[in-house]
Protein backbone atom coordinates (compact mmCIF):
# COMPACT_ATOMS: atom_id res chain seq x y z
CA UNK A 1 0.00 0.00 0.00
CA UNK A 2 2.87 2.40 -0.73
CA UNK A 3 2.51 2.93 -4.49
CA UNK A 4 1.64 6.38 -5.79
CA UNK A 5 -2.01 6.89 -6.77
CA UNK A 6 -3.09 6.27 -10.32
CA UNK A 7 -4.29 9.85 -10.77
CA UNK A 8 -4.36 13.13 -8.86
CA UNK A 9 -6.23 16.19 -10.06
CA UNK A 10 -6.55 19.74 -8.75
CA UNK A 11 -9.37 21.90 -10.07
CA UNK A 12 -9.79 25.65 -9.57
CA UNK A 13 -13.27 27.16 -9.78
CA UNK A 14 -13.29 30.01 -12.31
CA UNK A 15 -15.89 31.97 -10.30
CA UNK A 16 -14.78 31.72 -6.66
CA UNK A 17 -11.15 30.66 -7.05
CA UNK A 18 -11.77 27.79 -4.62
CA UNK A 19 -10.11 24.46 -5.27
CA UNK A 20 -11.41 20.94 -5.60
CA UNK A 21 -9.51 17.67 -5.81
CA UNK A 22 -9.87 14.15 -7.16
CA UNK A 23 -7.52 11.29 -6.36
CA UNK A 24 -7.95 7.84 -7.89
CA UNK A 25 -5.78 5.48 -5.91
CA UNK A 26 -6.42 2.48 -8.16
CA UNK A 27 -9.04 0.85 -10.36
CA UNK A 28 -10.47 -2.65 -10.09
CA UNK A 29 -12.43 -3.85 -13.11
CA UNK A 30 -11.85 -0.34 -14.44
CA UNK A 31 -13.84 1.39 -11.67
CA UNK A 32 -13.13 3.11 -8.34
CA UNK A 33 -15.30 4.03 -5.36
CA UNK A 34 -15.09 6.90 -2.91
CA UNK A 35 -17.21 9.76 -1.63
CA UNK A 36 -16.96 13.51 -2.08
CA UNK A 37 -16.36 15.71 0.94
CA UNK A 38 -16.69 19.46 1.34
CA UNK A 39 -14.97 21.27 4.16
CA UNK A 40 -12.95 24.45 4.60
CA UNK A 41 -9.24 23.66 4.43
CA UNK A 42 -9.59 20.43 2.48
CA UNK A 43 -6.28 19.58 0.79
CA UNK A 44 -4.96 17.30 -1.94
CA UNK A 45 -2.91 15.34 0.61
CA UNK A 46 -6.02 14.77 2.69
CA UNK A 47 -7.96 13.50 -0.32
CA UNK A 48 -5.06 11.23 -1.32
CA UNK A 49 -5.05 9.65 2.14
CA UNK A 50 -8.79 9.12 1.96
CA UNK A 51 -8.49 7.55 -1.50
CA UNK A 52 -5.89 5.10 -0.22
CA UNK A 53 -8.21 4.30 2.65
CA UNK A 54 -11.01 3.54 0.19
CA UNK A 55 -8.81 1.00 -1.58
CA UNK A 56 -8.34 -0.71 1.78
CA UNK A 57 -12.04 -0.62 2.67
CA UNK A 58 -12.98 -2.19 -0.64
CA UNK A 59 -10.36 -4.95 -0.32
CA UNK A 60 -11.27 -5.72 3.29
CA UNK A 61 -14.84 -6.53 2.26
CA UNK A 62 -13.81 -8.89 -0.53
CA UNK A 63 -15.90 -12.05 -0.40
CA UNK A 64 -15.29 -14.41 -3.34
CA UNK A 65 -18.73 -15.93 -2.79
CA UNK A 66 -20.55 -12.59 -2.91
CA UNK A 67 -22.03 -10.78 -5.88
CA UNK A 68 -20.31 -7.54 -4.83
CA UNK A 69 -16.75 -7.58 -6.11
CA UNK A 70 -14.59 -4.79 -4.64
CA UNK A 71 -13.80 -1.72 -6.70
CA UNK A 72 -10.70 0.44 -6.56
CA UNK A 73 -10.35 3.38 -4.17
CA UNK A 74 -10.82 7.08 -4.93
CA UNK A 75 -11.93 10.27 -3.21
CA UNK A 76 -13.02 13.79 -4.05
CA UNK A 77 -12.75 16.94 -1.99
CA UNK A 78 -13.77 20.60 -2.19
CA UNK A 79 -12.18 23.34 -0.09
CA UNK A 80 -15.31 25.18 1.03
CA UNK A 81 -17.57 25.53 4.05
CA UNK A 82 -20.74 23.60 3.14
CA UNK A 83 -22.79 26.33 4.81
CA UNK A 84 -21.28 29.01 2.56
CA UNK A 85 -23.91 30.59 0.25
CA UNK A 86 -21.69 29.75 -2.73
CA UNK A 87 -21.31 26.08 -1.74
CA UNK A 88 -24.06 24.56 -3.88
CA UNK A 89 -23.08 26.38 -7.05
CA UNK A 90 -19.48 25.37 -6.43
CA UNK A 91 -20.56 21.75 -6.00
CA UNK A 92 -22.42 21.78 -9.32
CA UNK A 93 -19.46 23.28 -11.17
CA UNK A 94 -17.09 20.76 -9.57
CA UNK A 95 -19.27 17.84 -10.63
CA UNK A 96 -19.60 19.28 -14.12
CA UNK A 97 -15.81 19.47 -14.37
CA UNK A 98 -15.49 15.90 -13.02
CA UNK A 99 -18.20 14.58 -15.33
CA UNK A 100 -15.84 12.64 -17.66
CA UNK A 101 -14.36 10.79 -14.69
CA UNK A 102 -17.71 10.08 -13.01
CA UNK A 103 -19.09 8.78 -16.29
CA UNK A 104 -16.06 6.57 -16.84
CA UNK A 105 -14.47 5.27 -13.63
CA UNK A 106 -15.24 7.21 -10.42
CA UNK A 107 -18.35 6.32 -8.41
CA UNK A 108 -19.01 8.83 -5.65
CA UNK A 109 -21.55 9.95 -3.07
CA UNK A 110 -21.98 11.78 0.20
CA UNK A 111 -19.17 12.35 2.65
CA UNK A 112 -18.29 14.98 5.26
CA UNK A 113 -20.26 18.18 4.64
CA UNK A 114 -22.54 16.76 1.94
CA UNK A 115 -25.70 14.66 1.97
CA UNK A 116 -26.61 12.17 -0.72
CA UNK A 117 -29.73 14.16 -1.60
CA UNK A 118 -27.56 17.20 -2.25
CA UNK A 119 -25.03 15.24 -4.30
CA UNK A 120 -27.83 13.70 -6.36
CA UNK A 121 -29.47 17.07 -7.03
CA UNK A 122 -26.17 18.68 -8.02
CA UNK A 123 -25.20 15.70 -10.19
CA UNK A 124 -28.44 15.99 -12.13
CA UNK A 125 -27.87 19.70 -12.63
CA UNK A 126 -24.34 18.93 -13.82
CA UNK A 127 -25.74 16.64 -16.52
CA UNK A 128 -24.93 13.29 -14.93
CA UNK A 129 -27.19 10.25 -14.97
CA UNK A 130 -26.03 9.33 -11.48
CA UNK A 131 -23.03 9.84 -9.22
CA UNK A 132 -22.37 6.07 -9.44
CA UNK A 133 -23.08 5.54 -13.14
CA UNK A 134 -19.56 4.24 -13.85
CA UNK A 135 -20.44 0.98 -12.09
CA UNK A 136 -23.56 0.31 -14.14
CA UNK A 137 -21.75 -1.64 -16.90
CA UNK A 138 -20.65 -4.14 -14.23
CA UNK A 139 -24.23 -5.00 -13.24
CA UNK A 140 -26.02 -8.09 -14.53
CA UNK A 141 -29.37 -6.30 -14.63
CA UNK A 142 -28.93 -2.54 -14.41
CA UNK A 143 -32.62 -1.63 -14.20
CA UNK A 144 -33.33 -4.09 -11.39
CA UNK A 145 -30.20 -3.13 -9.48
CA UNK A 146 -30.90 0.60 -9.69
CA UNK A 147 -34.49 0.07 -8.57
CA UNK A 148 -33.30 -2.05 -5.64
CA UNK A 149 -30.89 0.67 -4.48
CA UNK A 150 -33.53 3.39 -4.90
CA UNK A 151 -35.98 1.32 -2.86
CA UNK A 152 -33.34 0.90 -0.13
CA UNK A 153 -32.79 4.65 0.04
CA UNK A 154 -36.55 5.09 0.46
CA UNK A 155 -36.63 2.83 3.55
CA UNK A 156 -37.02 4.65 6.88
CA UNK A 157 -36.60 3.36 10.42
CA UNK A 158 -38.18 5.50 13.13
CA UNK A 159 -38.40 8.32 10.60
CA UNK A 160 -34.71 8.15 9.65
CA UNK A 161 -33.42 6.93 6.30
CA UNK A 162 -31.79 3.52 6.23
CA UNK A 163 -28.81 5.04 4.42
CA UNK A 164 -28.24 7.33 7.42
CA UNK A 165 -28.33 4.46 9.90
CA UNK A 166 -26.40 1.60 8.35
CA UNK A 167 -22.95 3.17 8.80
CA UNK A 168 -23.59 3.81 12.49
CA UNK A 169 -24.80 0.25 12.85
CA UNK A 170 -21.41 -0.89 11.54
CA UNK A 171 -19.49 1.38 13.90
CA UNK A 172 -21.55 0.26 16.88
CA UNK A 173 -21.02 -3.40 15.99
CA UNK A 174 -17.28 -2.72 15.84
CA UNK A 175 -17.45 -1.41 19.41
CA UNK A 176 -19.50 -4.38 20.59
CA UNK A 177 -17.15 -6.87 18.91
CA UNK A 178 -14.16 -5.28 20.65
CA UNK A 179 -15.93 -5.40 24.01
CA UNK A 180 -16.86 -9.04 23.49
CA UNK A 181 -13.26 -10.02 22.70
CA UNK A 182 -12.14 -8.25 25.87
CA UNK A 183 -14.87 -9.85 27.99
CA UNK A 184 -16.30 -6.43 28.87
CA UNK A 185 -19.99 -6.04 29.69
CA UNK A 186 -22.10 -3.62 27.70
CA UNK A 187 -23.91 -2.35 30.78
CA UNK A 188 -21.59 0.05 32.57
CA UNK A 189 -19.42 0.73 29.53
CA UNK A 190 -19.34 4.48 28.93
CA UNK A 191 -18.97 6.15 25.55
CA UNK A 192 -18.11 9.66 24.34
CA UNK A 193 -18.92 10.61 20.75
CA UNK A 194 -17.48 13.53 18.79
CA UNK A 195 -19.96 14.56 16.12
CA UNK A 196 -23.70 13.96 16.15
CA UNK A 197 -24.28 14.01 12.40
CA UNK A 198 -25.25 11.01 10.31
CA UNK A 199 -22.48 8.65 11.44
CA UNK A 200 -22.06 9.84 15.02
CA UNK A 201 -25.78 10.11 15.68
CA UNK A 202 -26.54 6.63 14.39
CA UNK A 203 -23.60 5.17 16.32
CA UNK A 204 -24.80 6.77 19.56
CA UNK A 205 -28.32 5.44 18.97
CA UNK A 206 -27.20 1.84 18.34
CA UNK A 207 -24.79 1.83 21.28
CA UNK A 208 -27.37 3.25 23.68
CA UNK A 209 -29.90 0.65 22.53
CA UNK A 210 -27.30 -2.07 23.12
CA UNK A 211 -27.06 -1.00 26.75
CA UNK A 212 -23.96 1.20 26.76
CA UNK A 213 -24.06 4.60 28.46
CA UNK A 214 -23.35 7.63 26.30
CA UNK A 215 -21.86 10.15 28.74
CA UNK A 216 -20.68 12.85 26.31
CA UNK A 217 -21.35 14.09 22.79
CA UNK A 218 -19.65 16.97 21.01
CA UNK A 219 -20.86 19.19 18.20
CA UNK A 220 -19.68 22.50 16.77
CA UNK A 221 -21.01 24.40 19.82
CA UNK A 222 -19.13 22.30 22.37
CA UNK A 223 -19.51 19.15 24.47
CA UNK A 224 -22.68 18.03 26.24
CA UNK A 225 -21.97 15.69 29.15
CA UNK A 226 -23.75 13.80 31.88
CA UNK A 227 -21.87 11.13 33.88
CA UNK A 228 -25.16 9.32 34.52
CA UNK A 229 -25.90 9.13 30.81
CA UNK A 230 -27.40 11.41 28.18
CA UNK A 231 -30.85 11.01 26.65
CA UNK A 232 -29.55 10.11 23.21
CA UNK A 233 -32.94 10.01 21.51
CA UNK A 234 -33.83 13.49 22.81
CA UNK A 235 -30.52 14.91 21.60
CA UNK A 236 -30.93 13.34 18.17
CA UNK A 237 -34.43 14.77 17.89
CA UNK A 238 -33.03 18.23 18.73
CA UNK A 239 -30.37 18.25 15.97
CA UNK A 240 -30.37 20.49 12.95
CA UNK A 241 -29.29 19.26 9.50
CA UNK A 242 -25.62 19.84 10.43
CA UNK A 243 -25.78 17.73 13.60
CA UNK A 244 -25.86 20.69 16.01
CA UNK A 245 -28.03 20.15 19.09
CA UNK A 246 -30.52 22.76 20.26
CA UNK A 247 -29.38 23.38 23.84
CA UNK A 248 -32.93 24.08 24.99
CA UNK A 249 -33.48 20.31 24.82
CA UNK A 250 -30.92 19.62 27.56
CA UNK A 251 -32.01 18.30 30.94
CA UNK A 252 -31.00 20.07 34.19
CA UNK A 253 -28.26 17.53 34.91
CA UNK A 254 -26.72 17.82 31.42
CA UNK A 255 -23.63 20.01 31.39
CA UNK A 256 -22.24 22.20 28.63
CA UNK A 257 -18.45 21.92 28.41
CA UNK A 258 -15.72 23.14 26.02
CA UNK A 259 -15.44 21.61 22.56
CA UNK A 260 -12.51 19.29 23.41
CA UNK A 261 -13.96 18.01 26.69
CA UNK A 262 -15.15 14.81 25.01
CA UNK A 263 -11.51 13.74 24.79
CA UNK A 264 -11.09 13.62 28.56
CA UNK A 265 -14.53 12.19 29.30
CA UNK A 266 -14.59 9.46 31.93
CA UNK A 267 -15.39 6.79 29.37
CA UNK A 268 -14.02 3.49 28.17
CA UNK A 269 -14.78 4.17 24.50
CA UNK A 270 -14.21 7.30 22.42
CA UNK A 271 -15.85 7.56 19.00
CA UNK A 272 -14.46 10.42 16.87
CA UNK A 273 -17.17 10.72 14.23
CA UNK A 274 -16.68 14.23 12.87
CA UNK A 275 -13.52 15.56 11.25
CA UNK A 276 -10.11 14.30 10.22
CA UNK A 277 -7.04 15.03 12.36
CA UNK A 278 -9.09 15.46 15.57
CA UNK A 279 -6.56 13.70 17.84
CA UNK A 280 -2.97 14.88 17.71
CA UNK A 281 0.20 14.41 19.74
CA UNK A 282 -0.82 17.12 22.20
CA UNK A 283 -4.47 16.41 22.97
CA UNK A 284 -4.00 12.62 23.03
CA UNK A 285 -2.65 13.16 26.54
CA UNK A 286 -6.17 14.01 27.69
CA UNK A 287 -7.49 10.58 26.73
CA UNK A 288 -8.08 7.97 29.42
CA UNK A 289 -10.33 5.68 27.37
CA UNK A 290 -9.34 2.10 26.58
CA UNK A 291 -10.61 2.13 23.00
CA UNK A 292 -10.81 4.76 20.26
CA UNK A 293 -13.15 3.69 17.48
CA UNK A 294 -12.65 5.75 14.32
CA UNK A 295 -16.07 6.49 12.84
CA UNK A 296 -14.65 9.51 10.99
CA UNK A 297 -11.97 9.25 8.32
CA UNK A 298 -8.40 9.75 9.58
CA UNK A 299 -9.34 11.31 12.95
CA UNK A 300 -6.17 10.15 14.76
CA UNK A 301 -2.80 11.32 13.50
CA UNK A 302 -0.25 8.53 13.05
CA UNK A 303 2.15 10.02 15.59
CA UNK A 304 -0.65 10.30 18.14
CA UNK A 305 -1.66 6.69 17.54
CA UNK A 306 1.87 5.56 18.33
CA UNK A 307 1.76 7.42 21.65
CA UNK A 308 -1.68 6.04 22.46
CA UNK A 309 -0.61 2.48 21.67
CA UNK A 310 2.41 2.87 23.93
CA UNK A 311 0.13 3.52 26.88
CA UNK A 312 -2.32 0.76 26.10
CA UNK A 313 -5.04 2.56 24.15
CA UNK A 314 -6.37 0.51 21.23
CA UNK A 315 -7.35 2.41 18.08
CA UNK A 316 -9.80 0.57 15.84
CA UNK A 317 -8.98 2.07 12.41
CA UNK A 318 -11.38 3.92 10.14
CA UNK A 319 -10.69 1.66 7.15
CA UNK A 320 -12.36 -1.14 9.09
CA UNK A 321 -14.81 0.62 11.40
CA UNK A 322 -16.60 3.00 9.02
CA UNK A 323 -16.49 0.77 5.95
CA UNK A 324 -20.06 -0.45 6.39
CA UNK A 325 -21.73 2.45 4.58
CA UNK A 326 -19.73 1.98 1.40
CA UNK A 327 -20.19 -1.78 1.51
CA UNK A 328 -23.96 -1.46 2.07
CA UNK A 329 -24.30 0.54 -1.16
CA UNK A 330 -22.63 -2.24 -3.14
CA UNK A 331 -24.21 -5.16 -1.28
CA UNK A 332 -27.57 -3.65 -2.21
CA UNK A 333 -26.76 -2.62 -5.76
CA UNK A 334 -25.17 -5.95 -6.70
CA UNK A 335 -27.91 -7.94 -4.97
CA UNK A 336 -26.26 -9.54 -1.94
CA UNK A 337 -29.07 -8.02 0.14
CA UNK A 338 -32.46 -6.54 -0.61
CA UNK A 339 -33.96 -3.12 0.23
CA UNK A 340 -34.95 -4.15 3.75
CA UNK A 341 -33.76 -2.62 7.03
CA UNK A 342 -33.62 -5.83 9.04
CA UNK A 343 -31.67 -7.58 6.30
CA UNK A 344 -29.30 -4.64 5.94
CA UNK A 345 -28.60 -4.39 9.67
CA UNK A 346 -28.13 -8.16 10.04
CA UNK A 347 -25.73 -8.36 7.08
CA UNK A 348 -23.82 -5.30 8.31
CA UNK A 349 -23.49 -6.69 11.81
CA UNK A 350 -22.25 -10.08 10.60
CA UNK A 351 -19.77 -8.56 8.18
CA UNK A 352 -18.42 -5.92 10.55
CA UNK A 353 -18.09 -8.32 13.46
CA UNK A 354 -16.19 -10.80 11.30
CA UNK A 355 -13.94 -8.01 10.04
CA UNK A 356 -13.19 -6.66 13.52
CA UNK A 357 -12.54 -10.15 14.87
CA UNK A 358 -10.19 -10.91 11.97
CA UNK A 359 -8.35 -7.62 12.42
CA UNK A 360 -7.92 -7.91 16.17
CA UNK A 361 -6.89 -11.56 15.93
CA UNK A 362 -4.25 -10.65 13.34
CA UNK A 363 -3.00 -7.80 15.54
CA UNK A 364 -2.63 -10.19 18.47
CA UNK A 365 -0.85 -12.80 16.35
CA UNK A 366 1.53 -10.26 14.78
CA UNK A 367 2.02 -8.28 17.99
CA UNK A 368 1.04 -5.07 16.22
CA UNK A 369 -1.74 -2.49 16.08
CA UNK A 370 -5.15 -3.10 14.49
CA UNK A 371 -4.27 -0.60 11.76
CA UNK A 372 -1.10 -2.47 10.87
CA UNK A 373 -3.08 -5.71 10.94
CA UNK A 374 -5.66 -4.26 8.53
CA UNK A 375 -2.83 -3.19 6.20
CA UNK A 376 -1.40 -6.70 6.33
CA UNK A 377 -4.77 -8.24 5.43
CA UNK A 378 -5.18 -5.84 2.50
CA UNK A 379 -1.63 -6.52 1.30
CA UNK A 380 -2.47 -10.22 1.12
CA UNK A 381 -5.82 -9.69 -0.60
CA UNK A 382 -4.86 -7.21 -3.32
CA UNK A 383 -2.83 -9.70 -5.39
CA UNK A 384 -5.77 -12.13 -5.27
CA UNK A 385 -8.17 -9.42 -6.43
CA UNK A 386 -5.70 -8.30 -9.09
CA UNK A 387 -5.28 -11.81 -10.45
CA UNK A 388 -9.00 -12.49 -10.62
CA UNK A 389 -10.38 -9.13 -11.72
CA UNK A 390 -7.49 -6.90 -12.77
CA UNK A 391 -6.52 -3.59 -11.25
CA UNK A 392 -4.53 -0.55 -12.26
CA UNK A 393 -2.56 1.84 -10.10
Amino acid sequence: MTAAPLMTLTWTDHITGRQGFLVVDRLVRGVSSGGLRMRPGCTLDEVAGLARGMTMKEALHYNPEGRYIPLGGAKGGIDCDPQDPDAYGLLVRYLRAMRPYIESFWTTGEDLGLTQDLVDRAAEEAGLISSIQAVYPLLDDEATARRRLADAFAVEVDGIGLDELVGGCGVAESVLAALDRAGARYAGTRVAVQGLGTMGGATARFLARAGLTVVAVADIKGTIANPEGLDVEALLAARDTYGTVDRSALRPADRELPADAWLSADAEVLVPAAVSYAIDTTNQRLITARWIVEAANMPVLAEAEELLAARGVTVLPDVVVNSGTNAWWWWTLFGDIGPDADEAFAHTRRSMRALIDRTLARAETDGTTPRAAAHAIVTERLPVIAERYGWYR
